[in-house]
């Protein structure tokens, strides 16, 4: 049976996360697509496939399937993973949507035209990513210099990777699932390590003690 499948990713910023459901359903409606499914991440582009979901998005993509993204930066930080990733989909005949870029890519394109822009628009994103580290990198220095303690506040509670699947997360602690099985089994990314320290600091246990 086809699919059409939606992967959604950023960084830290769990609301851009429903900002780019929400631009996928929209376009969706538009196109009167049924999304089968969402694969959904909060996490760097600097971690490895694994971690970032896209070896178990592969594993769910079949000949005929599509897949939906808001940008080619989702998918990748450099430009070669990119190109790398979108052709071992569409060689493998899935369909690639790529809505920012308005692109859309499948085997029966010119491979030349599609890998040229591909090519450009991966690294037009890449030289603004750079760009935009430089200068945050400067203004932070500025700050120091004039004597600005920089970073959060201590006790501060900053985003985690493991806040998108939170609910997830307690269904199986409910069942008694252990945080080894949940990060190895269930979840395919972090660590047995990192996800105990989340449930900890997050006080899921606790909030199970008292439902």
């Amino acid at each position: 049976m086809v699919r059409t499948l939606a992967y959604l990713r950023t960084s830290t910023d769990k609301q851009d996360i429903n900002h780019q459901k929400v631009e996928i359903l929209e376009y969706a409606r538009r196109e009167r697509i049924h999304i089968d499914d969402f694969i959904a991440i909060s996490i760097s582009s600097k971690r490895e496939r694994r971690a970032r979901r896209i070896d178990e998005l592969l594993q769910k993509l079949n000949d005929g399937d599509m897949l939906i993204v808001t940008e080619l930066s989702r998918l990748g930080r450099s430009t070669g993973e990119v190109i790398d990733l979108i052709d071992e989909m569409v060689q493998g005949g899935v369909q690639v949507i790529v809505l920012k870029q308005n692109l859309t890519l499948n085997k029966d394109q010119d491979d030349i035209q599609s890998l040229t822009m591909i090519t450009l628009l991966s690294l037009f994103a890449q030289m603004e990513r750079m760009m935009i580290s430089k200068r945050t990198k400067e203004a932070l220095a500025a700050r120091k210099a004039q004597g600005v303690t920089l970073g959060k506040p201590k006790g501060t509670i900053q985003d985690s990777m493991y806040d998108v699947d939170r609910e997830r997360i307690v269904e199986l602690l409910q069942l008694g699932v252990s945080a080894r099985r949940i990060s190895t089994k269930h979840l395919g990314y972090g660590t047995p390590s990192s996800l105990n320290y989340y449930i900890k600091t997050r006080g899921l246990r606790e909030i199970l003690a008292v439902s």
